[in-house]
């Protein structure tokens, strides 16, 4: 199991706001900030980030190139469909609308968008629809 992973951002304030808006269907918030970078991770009523610090960080630094892709997991399908809501208010991309992506398998239902850098942003639920 992968306890965290993270990403460097050009802006980290403008990433920043970005992240607390597209992420907060899925229940992230900070966890921890330091200089140069800030942890997110998830809140108790979503699950639990093991660690105190948060699961995924941004840090100001030049970006990675190739540019990287993260997916988040979410509850359930209405969460997908607000993390791609809250992320194109947020500035993001849109990347790939929600709907259901077979080539994954029949209930893997996922949203891509790209974030301010770039980097490819997923939000996706592996339940079948209710």
């Amino acid at each position: 199991m992968i306890d965290h992973t993270g990403i460097r951002v050009a802006d980290l304030e403008l990433s920043l706001a970005f992240y607390l808006r597209a992420l907060a269907p899925l229940g992230y918030e900070v966890r921890k900030r330091i200089p140069g970078a800030v942890g997110l991770g998830v809140v108790a009523r979503h699950g639990v980030s093991l660690d105190p610090g948060g699961d995924f960080w941004i840090a100001a630094a030049e970006p990675l190139v190739p540019r990287s892709h993260v997916a988040f997991s979410a509850a359930d399908r209405a969460a997908v469909d607000a993390f791609h809501a809250a992320a194109l208010a947020a500035g993001g991309r849109d990347n790939g609308g929600p709907g259901v992506r077979r080539l994954y398998h029949p209930d893997y239902y996922a949203a891509f968008v790209l974030d301010p850098d770039g980097y490819n942003i997923e939000a996706v639920c592996h339940r079948p629809a209710r």
